[in-house]
């Protein structure tokens, strides 16, 4: 693999890592430090003491002292038998295990070197009530306040309001040849730091034509492959792993995702010259993400800066209770949601600002300030999956990004497609 290919894999598949470990990064004023792996006090390694039990000769066990030999009549000393190994019957010492405590939660776990080994909570350290966050005013069904939306956007990269009417709905309208005319429905879950849902912003076909990008079969022998599979790391050998992701990733060609780069430019207001490799992920039965960022570690920030947006299209649909939704941590529900929720209607996490899989549905948030600032109250998870989830992600980055996977990836291949799609969804 080339020198770009590799730095753009591990952008993409390892910008985890930056949560696996230490930053060394000065973080925001409000934004609390993570701390140094292996910190803190060293456990007490101490073993207990051996404990010792006698016996004697037919005084069973527990007696502390051996009997004194009796003498005989004769006045003599009575033999000793000897035991076949080196020590006497008469007093045999017998040296029991040690006595193991019972395990001691307040411990913490130790690595192969005495070190504690990071948990959840020091990797990523709960938010304090001084850290804001103001989840949105209004539930579902609620009015569209564009002026509310820009002013919760204003440092970050936003979304392009020219693009929605004064309902929130899209101002285009798609038509294709199996299903109705489709606008997409802008709503803002979370105002501070902002989250979006973008209901219908994928057709059913298009759900559907993303997907099968996946599937082997579905190319020629002929066709190039548009997709190529990637195994999403876990870094599970390393003593500072906490984020556990068990799904596949394939990075899809430029020139094969039209749609998803041009509705994402119609959303966003954004060059593809800034987008990541278009990627798709399937979680399987049991799998999951757990908590992390999406920012870049500092060493690769040379390949268009921070990553400022993330866009996830929700491929299919996964009901009430099989898990798969995604996760912010920190982030509550919207206000009128939050009784249901604390009824155990909402999220599988509670209180949570949870986003359930949809068909069609997109996601939207900005793990990073438009200045490159990273945004920790953006800590998120993709729940475990009870039934297979599929997704299709895109990432926008601060400057021109350089693609590295599939070999020869550009994003200037894709411009006769996004042109394509301009037409014929009437974004021209």
């Amino acid at each position: 693999m080339s020198l770009p290919a590799f730095l753009s894999l591990a952008a993409c598949c390892g910008a985890a890592v930056e949560a696996f470990a230490p930053s060394s990064r000065a973080p925001p004023p409000w934004r609390p430090r993570r701390p140094v792996a292996g910190a803190g006090p060293v456990a007490d390694a101490s073993a207990p003491a051996t404990s010792t039990s006698r016996f004697a000769g037919g005084g069973g066990f527990g007696a502390g002292k051996s009997a004194p030999p009796k003498k005989r009549r004769d006045g003599k000393k009575p033999k000793r038998s000897k035991s076949r190994s080196a020590g006497r019957l008469g007093e045999l010492e017998v040296v029991s295990r040690p006595n193991r405590p019972a395990a001691d939660a307040s411990r913490p776990t130790l690595d192969r070197f005495g070190l504690p080994v990071p948990t959840e909570e020091d990797v990523f350290p709960p938010l304090g009530p001084e850290i804001p966050r103001v989840p949105a005013a209004e539930a579902d069904g609620g009015t569209f306040d564009g002026d509310a939306i820009s002013d919760a956007t204003a440092n970050h990269l936003g979304v392009n309001l020219d693009a929605f009417d004064g309902d929130g709905r899209s101002v285009h309208e798609e038509s294709t040849g199996t299903s109705a005319a489709s606008r997409w429905s802008l709503k803002m879950l979370h105002e501070d730091p902002p989250v979006f849902r973008i209901d219908d912003f994928f057709t059913a076909e298009e759900c559907a034509s993303y997907a099968a990008m996946v599937d082997p079969e579905s190319a020629g022998r002929d066709e190039r492959p548009q997709a190529v599979r990637i195994a999403s790391p876990t870094f599970s050998s390393s003593s500072l792993s906490v984020s556990r992701r068990t799904s596949t990733t394939w990075f899809c060609r430029y020139e094969g995702a039209p749609t998803l780069l041009s509705k994402a430019r119609r959303l966003l207001d954004v060059d593809p010259s800034r987008m990541e490799e278009p990627q798709v992920v399937r979680y399987r039965t049991g799998e999951e993400f757990s908590w992390h960022y999406d920012e870049i570690p500092p060493a690769q920030l040379t390949n268009g800066g921070q990553r400022l947006a993330t866009l996830l299209v929700y491929l299919n649909d996964l009901d009430e209770g099989r898990g798969g939704g995604t996760v912010f941590r920190d982030l509550a529900p919207p206000r009128a949601r939050r009784k249901k929720s604390e009824r155990g209607e909402g999220g599988s996490d509670g209180n949570r600002l949870t986003v359930r899989p949809q068909r069609g549905t997109a996601l939207l948030f900005f793990p990073s300030y438009e200045d490159g600032t990273p945004d920790a109250r953006t800590l998120h998870k993709g729940e475990v999956a009870l039934d297979t989830k599929m997704i299709a992600q895109l990432w926008i980055h601060e400057r021109e990004y350089r693609a590295g996977v599939p070999e020869g990836n550009l994003q200037a291949d894709a411009k006769e497609g996004i042109e394509a799609e301009d037409r014929r969804l009437g974004f021209q």
